[in-house]
């Protein structure tokens, strides 16, 4: 969404999970759809369009890296998504990524993932990624990036790695953004889903401060020995919007509410008739990079690159 956004025409897609690849399809329709992992996607005959690409963009799974997860404990540990697909050790697929782009030869390499990839243990991953973009002929630059200076309504920071091709004689990217910040009373509904008045979250919603910034401070404030719901933030009308993740309570702190779907795509930068195909909104906005998000860098690589060759 973001690149089409910015002008470019996506052209394919692979996607392992057969319910979120069937809501790319309905969205998109790519000319050329892999079902199938990254993993598999060298092995295939792939049509000559598919060589010489403008942007290879990529978000290799990044849950084993993020400062939320078990990180350095599920490393070159198979796993898998909810949805049930064929297992994976994701602390791979980035490698497998580059491998595609070996393959492929794109002009530019576009790949996302979480602030923990550059932190601690994970650095070490970092410089493996950076050797192997080498040997694949692509030199790498390093962005972290917060979407709440890029037009996006919400406080969301996440690492690009962006690769140029070695024989392409581009200066180095420069990505400044300042968009000012956008807070969640901006674009809020009146109301959002009430909270049940015989659920724990009800009784503690009405022990909050003003302090609290989430459900779990309150707990932690009034309920000794809990620490629970660190996972459900109070969302303030006079502030940006926290991360929105797959899964948790975003709680609205002005009214009894959790937020709406509505406001969840307000956050994410999607398009209110985004056909979701039945997935769940919070899920798929979660593991989402945001449109706006992406439509800011794309224009960025025409403007200082693909545009002047």
């Amino acid at each position: 969404m973001g690149y089409k956004r910015a002008g470019y025409e996506v052209i394919g897609n692979c996607e392992i999970d057969e319910k979120i690849n069937a809501m790319y399809v309905a969205n998109f329709h790519p000319r050329y759809n892999f079902r199938m992992s990254i993993e598999d996607l060298p092995k295939q005959d792939l049509p000559e369009e598919l060589l010489n690409l403008d942007i290879l963009d990529g978000s290799p799974p990044c849950s084993t890296f993020s400062m939320a997860g078990n990180r350095e404990a599920d490393w070159g540990k198979k796993k898998k998504f909810k949805e049930g697909q064929a297992e994976q050790v994701l602390s791979d697929l980035f490698f497998d990524f580059i491998n595609v782009a070996e393959k492929l030869q794109p002009k530019v390499v576009v790949a996302e993932n979480v602030k923990g990839l550059i932190l601690g243990a994970a650095k070490g991953y970092m410089n493996l990624i950076i050797k192997r973009f080498d040997e694949a002929g692509y030199k790498c630059q390093i962005f972290l990036l917060n979407s709440a200076t890029m037009g996006v309504p919400q406080m969301r920071e996440r690492v690009f790695v962006i690769a140029k091709r070695k024989d392409l004689n581009y200066p180095k990217l420069a990505l400044n953004f300042n968009e000012r910040p956008i807070c969640y009373g901006e674009f809020a509904e009146e109301t959002g889903i009430s909270i049940n008045k015989e659920r724990a979250l009800y009784r503690r919603w009405t022990r909050r401060i003003p302090s609290d910034n989430s459900v779990g401070d309150t707990v932690a404030r009034t309920e000794k020995g809990k620490i629970s719901s660190f996972t459900s933030p109070y969302i303030k009308k006079n502030e940006v919007c926290n991360t929105l993740t797959s899964g948790g309570e975003y709680v609205r702190y002005d009214i009894p509410a959790t937020i709406s779907e509505r406001d969840m795509k307000c956050i994410q930068t999607f398009p209110q008739d985004y056909n979701f195909c039945g997935n769940d909104v919070q899920y798929v906005c979660g593991m989402s990079v945001p449109p706006i998000m992406m439509e800011c860098i794309a224009k960025e690589i025409y403007k200082q690159w693909l545009s002047v060759e």
